[in-house]
Formats: C-alpha cells, structure tokens, sequence
C-alpha cells in the first residue's frame, strides 16, 4: 500500500501542466476597446467643429469659400448623427472624448485668422490651409476606424463609416478647388501690391 501511493505521490508531481492557451477572445476585446476609444475621439472632434466651423466662415470673404464650410458644416452635423448610430448598432453609449488633435488643429485655425487682415484673400487662403488640415485628419481617423470595423465584422459599421470618409475626401478636393482657381491667385497679388507699396515708400524717403 505505501509503495503504491508513493508511487502515486510520484508520478502526480512529475505531471507537467498544459501551458494557458492564448486567447483570441481578449485580443478582439483588446482591439474592440482601442475601436471604441477612437470612435469617442472622432465624435468630440466633429462635435467640436460644429462650434469651429461658424467663425471660419464668417470670417472667410470668398463667396465660394464661405458657401463651401457652410455646407461642410451642414454635413459635419450629419457625421455627428452618424456616429451616434454606429454607438447604437454597437450596442454602446454615445460619449464623446476630448480630441487633442482636433482641439489644436482648430486653435490653429482661429491664430492664422488672428494674424491675417479681414476681408483679404491672404486670410481666405490661411482658412483653407486650416481647414485642410481639419479634413486629412478626419479622413485618416475614418479610414483607420473603417479598417478596424472590418477586422471586427462590423460590417454595417465600416459601410457607414465608408459613406462618412468620401464625404470627407469630396470636401478636401473642393477646397483645393476654390484655393488653385481664385484665392491662391489673389493673395500672391495681395502680396505684390503690398510689396510695390514698400518699394514706393523706400523711394520717398530716399529723396527727402
């Protein structure tokens, strides 16, 4: 009796146990939270530039510029609503979380209106670069969020989130439209006569 259960002492603590398995579960619970963080993240930001997107606009004196950020606001409104269904579908509350990036781009966007003359195309053009800045974000937050929603199977999601990103492209290219027929034009002949205005003040005071 006492050989057997020592042999039976032995052979239990010789047993190697099977190594833990990895799993594919809290790698997709993983990348769900990161999905679900950027989606809060984007949310603040197109929020955020529903606030933003007014003051470029009043302060845009291109009939075509200003028409073009009062549309885009229109659409960024649309975005927000969107969003909000994608928290929905996913089962989840819409929270919108503080962007620093959208935060600093936009920041930017009211100092490039603080050290710009009203009503000059110079100020138009520093609006547009500002509000590119803002799209190429977006547009790259949206393509990642929709990459994400696939390797997820939101499938319904990375649709939605597709519809949102053209929106955002078309918009980029409009404004590099008004930008290369008019405005670029105009400041660089803004800068011109500023400059012969100069040159004519060097002259008068070389002869007194």
């Amino acid at each position: 009796m006492a050989k057997k259960a020592a042999a039976k002492k032995s052979t239990g603590g010789s047993a190697k146990k099977a190594p833990p398995k990895k799993s594919g579960t809290n790698t997709e619970q993983g990348l769900r939270k990161l999905f679900l963080d950027e989606l809060k993240d984007i949310y603040w930001a197109e929020k955020h530039l529903t606030k933003a997107l007014p003051k470029m606009q009043k302060n845009a004196s291109s009939e075509a510029l200003s028409n073009a950020i009062s549309e885009h606001l229109e659409t960024t409104k649309v975005h927000v609503e969107r969003l909000e269904e994608i928290f929905s579908l996913l089962g989840e509350k819409a929270v919108a979380k503080k962007c620093d990036g959208m935060e600093g781009l936009t920041r930017e966007g009211e100092n490039v209106i603080e050290e710009t003359d009203d009503g000059t195309a110079t100020r138009d053009a520093g609006i547009i670069i500002s509000a590119q800045k803002v799209e190429h974000y977006e547009i790259s937050a949206y393509g990642s969020l929709k990459q994400l929603a696939l390797t997820l199977g939101e499938d319904e999601v990375a649709g939605i989130l597709e519809q949102t990103l053209n929106e955002e492209k078309e918009a980029d290219q409009l404004l590099t439209e008004i930008a290369e027929n008019d405005i670029n034009y105009e400041a660089a002949e803004e800068n011109g006569e500023n400059e012969d205005e100069g040159d004519d003040e060097d002259e008068g005071d070389d002869e007194e």
